[in-house]
């Protein structure tokens, strides 16, 4: 066996060792941040119903209400590893929703400013929701406790 080849396994090793503490902290901070957002939109969902009836959202409080509760909801539920490949899919497809409508701009620009939709405020709540519903929850979830000794 190289030395290359050695070095890439130890690299696995260790990266699979990271691979369920990782997970956990972008569950646990991501998870917070939707949550508080999801909060901060029920608790002045006026001012929220009013800013997407100004993107042409059609039943701006329905769907006020309906990505405040998702996000809310969402959140909990990613902070506790449970049904996150259920609610990540949710998350992910309220985030397309704020890039298509809030930050079209930033989206129509991804190829030509690449900066400008990374730096788009969905971005990396879109990005921790696909990492955990490509990667899972990790061992450290109720998800991981739940289904122990189950096979997927």
């Amino acid at each position: 066996m190289s030395i290359l080849s050695k070095l890439n396994a130890l690299l696995a090793t260790v990266g699979g060792f990271l691979q369920s503490p990782f997970l956990l902290v972008v569950r646990l901070y991501w998870g917070w941040q939707f949550f508080l957002t999801g909060r901060g939109k029920l608790l002045h969902l006026d001012r929220t119903v009013n800013f997407f009836a100004s993107l042409n959202i059609p039943a701006p409080k329905l769907n006020a209400v309906l990505a405040s509760c998702t996000e809310c909801t969402g959140g909990i539920l990613l902070l506790l590893g449970l049904f996150s490949r259920f609610v990540s899919p949710a998350l992910i497809a309220v985030m397309c929703v704020a890039y298509a409508t809030a930050d079209s701009e930033a989206l129509h620009s991804i190829f030509s400013n690449p900066d400008k939709f990374l730096g788009a405020d969905p971005f990396l709540f879109l990005f921790a929701a696909l990492i955990v519903f490509v990667f899972g929850p990790g061992k450290i979830s109720l998800d991981a406790l739940i289904l122990r000794g189950k096979k997927e």
